[in-house]
């Protein structure tokens, strides 16, 4: 999983730094472009021949996939489409493998950012530091969410999809700073502790969130449903997730 995500990131990160690039809508009206595609074809190809009898979800490829087994492979290629296009360097690959609901391992490489996040056989979350070679892991640091201060806590949000909704959610909290970042990195960063509480109010697909999710819960923290709490789950019909909060433990949700 990890080398596939650097050879995705490669790919894409060619057609990044390209003079230009085609970019079409989907069905969805949302964006595609020929990184997506790319990467999803280099992704879809790996983990088929490493992983021949797991289920293979990937969101280019999501409409022709019913979902049967509770264990499978979660792919997004290109996450943050959106700040590819406008070149802003806040796009991830994202590759999960989900277990009786839960990710169990994920994989969250930022190539214009020269970030890279997993999780270990046991379970933890570490960043590797560059560079990154193909065949062997590099020095791996421990992450660890933070112990936050409710009357000071540092919030991330989405930097495409902030609205009335999400502000309003936010401002419920005693807040000393707030960034904004694209793609699953929001989850990267509750993770390494440079930020204590992610809330999204908006739509996403697991395939945005699995990987991301699998990093944080291997650093100690947690993601939860908006409307009751409850750790979000993976495998639902449709893989539409519903409002959710990615925090670190001690952040009072009590006071949103």
């Amino acid at each position: 999983m990890r080398r596939l995500a650097l050879e995705a990131g490669d790919r894409i990160m060619e057609i990044y730094e390209s003079p230009d690039f085609a970019v079409r809508a989907k069905g969805d009206s949302s964006p595609v472009t020929e990184a997506d595609e790319a990467a999803d074809a280099l992704i879809s190809a790996g983990l088929r021949a490493a992983f021949p009898d797991v289920t293979l979800i990937t969101e280019e490829q999501a409409a022709s996939h019913s979902l049967t087994a509770q264990t499978f492979l979660i792919v997004d290629p290109l996450d943050g489409t959106k700040e590819f296009i406008q070149r802003r360097g806040d796009f991830t690959v994202n590759i999960a493998y989900v277990q009786d609901g839960v990710p169990m391992r994920g994989v969250v490489y930022a190539p214009a950012k020269g970030r890279l996040f997993y999780t270990l056989a046991d379970g933890r979350a570490v960043e590797e530091v560059g560079p990154f070679a193909k065949d062997a892991p590099g020095p791996q640091n421990p992450i660890r969410v933070s112990q936050p201060d409710n009357a000071a806590l540092m919030v991330v949000a989405s930097k495409s999809h902030r609205d009335a909704a999400t502000d309003a959610y936010i401002g419920k909290y005693a807040v000393r700073d707030m960034t904004s970042a694209g793609s699953s990195l929001k989850f990267c960063l509750v993770a390494t502790g440079e930020a204590d509480l992610y809330p999204r109010l908006g739509r996403t697909m697991e395939w945005d969130t699995a990987a991301g999710d699998a990093v944080l819960r291997g650093a100690g923290g947690q993601v939860v449903r908006f409307d009751d709490h409850s750790p979000l789950a993976y495998g639902k019909t449709g893989w539409d997730n519903p409002f959710f909060i990615a925090l670190a433990p001690g952040v009072d949700l009590r006071a949103g």
